[in-house]
């Protein structure tokens, strides 16, 4: 303490002296109020900020991160997604295209099936007409028999 005080009593005394650059006990003054300054500074301040600053890089660099990773992820999604939507697609025509053939074939076979039946109802009208005309004859020759020999009667009467 006494130190501090004889310091203080030499600066007053070159306070008269007067200069830009006095070297005297202010300056070691000046500089250990500089250095506890800068470290009490640094304590209380920039070290405090400085890890503030530096969680929150680490924080956007963490979900920088994440979000390519989401993105790269939604791609492979994305891409399997597309390739599962092309295959249902494929099978999807493929199955419509299995309908459509066999309701052709199908549409065919009842086309076949009409045709035979009508082919059968035409030769079984065919058939009915003959055996209708044959009956027709049959009455027809004994009709012609009985006249046939009415009009032989009836000229050998004569």
């Amino acid at each position: 303490m006494h130190i501090i005080i004889s310091l203080l009593s030499e600066v007053s005394e070159t306070d008269n002296k007067g200069g830009l650059f006095d070297f005297n006990a202010t300056l070691p003054l000046m500089a250990l109020q500089f250095l506890a300054l800068t470290i009490i500074l640094n304590l209380l301040y920039y070290k405090p900020v400085s890890n503030v600053l530096d969680d929150r890089e680490e924080y956007i660099r963490n979900s920088l991160t994440s979000a390519s990773a989401s993105l790269v992820k939604a791609d492979e999604l994305t891409k399997t997604y597309e390739c599962e939507l092309a295959e249902s697609r494929k099978s999807a025509q493929q199955i419509i295209k299995s309908a459509q053939e066999e309701a052709q074939l199908i549409v065919s076979n009842k086309i076949k099936e009409a045709q035979k039946d009508a082919e059968k109802l035409l030769l079984n009208a065919y058939n009915e007409l003959n055996i209708q005309k044959e009956q027709a004859l049959k009455s027809l020759e004994v009709q012609i028999d009985i006249l046939s020999d009415q009009i032989q009667n009836k000229l050998l009467d004569n």
